[in-house]
């Protein structure tokens, strides 16, 4: 991994291990990386650990004096394996056009090498629109990267996440004040880290019993996000409970996503049952030692 890293925003590699950047990739696809013990042998004082990791269809070995090392090795396979498979599916999407002769018409290609990068989130694509009949379709996709949406047309998905792609880098471009891209988003509260944590606002949380009637958990739930750094989304769901009482979600912007219910007679109500479940799962995890 050494050679990838160095090109990786200085900023953003020196604290984070291979193992943590595979995990952040596992929550992007929705397959946490798994790691199993396949082989140990060595003398007490100079032991041999081989790890197994697999993640989505990747799979790879990582030996080391320690655990720890271990995954370590494995979790660097990994990302460089995943690094070279995304390559090669940019190269096929410039219809066989070499990596080099592609690279600069590959807006697609240039947006996932930055992420990889900078470590980020990889860019998410999601269809928004289809429209038009069937030999003349119009596609709308979303491009999302790092709490940022653009979007792009075309006639086919692929020309159309080119598009959204290009208006994202542009995007990006503007951000930084020129086409040399310097901005960097937001940092990220990891849910470990909240076990550390020694804020006012956490503190006081520890303390307060979270049943107490008439309690304003939205407000809260607002100053420990703005005491820890967090961002705070409210999603309503248009379906009633089986009660008939509104229901809503409430997204924390931790690592990873921290996402809880709340019901209610009002909407109100429900945005307030929500962030007290939110409450109460991050007093949990700022108590445990």
């Amino acid at each position: 991994m050494a050679d990838s890293n160095a090109t990786m925003a200085p900023q953003r590699c020196q604290d984070k291990t291979p193992i943590q950047l595979l995990h952040e990739y596992g929550i992007k696809i929705s397959s946490a990386p798994q790691y199993e013990l396949i082989h140990a042998d060595g003398d007490a004082h100079q032991p041999s650990f081989m790890f197994n990791v697999t993640i989505g269809e990747v799979t790879c070995k990582g030996r080391g004096s320690t655990k720890k090392a271990a995954k370590h090795e494995a979790a660097e396979a990994a990302l460089k394996l995943l690094k070279r498979d995304s390559q090669i599916i940019d190269q096929r999407d410039n219809n066989g056009l070499s990596p080099e002769a592609g690279e600069a018409s590959n807006p697609v290609g240039i947006l996932q090498e930055l992420a990889m990068q900078r470590v980020w989130c990889l860019p998410e694509y999601v269809v928004f629109m289809e429209t038009g009949p069937g030999h003349m379709k119009e596609f709308t996709i979303a491009c999302r990267l790092e709490g940022l949406e653009e979007t792009g047309s075309g006639s086919s998905k692929k020309l159309a996440r080119r598009a959204a792609a290009e208006n994202m880098i542009s995007k990006l471009q503007s951000l930084s004040g020129s086409s040399e891209i310097t901005w960097s988003p937001p940092s990220r509260v990891y849910v470990e880290s909240l076990r550390n944590s020694t804020g006012e606002k956490v503190s006081l949380l520890k303390r307060t019993p979270l049943s107490l009637p008439n309690t304003d958990y939205i407000q809260m739930l607002l100053e420990i996000s703005l005491e820890l750094g967090f961002q705070v989304t409210y999603i309503d769901i248009d379906e009633l409970t089986v009660n008939g009482q509104y229901q809503c979600l409430v997204e924390l912007s931790t690592r990873p996503v921290t996402v809880c219910h709340g019901s209610g007679v009002t909407s109100s109500n429900a945005h307030n049952a929500a962030a007290h479940n939110a409450l109460q799962y991050i007093k949990m995890v700022a108590s445990k030692h």
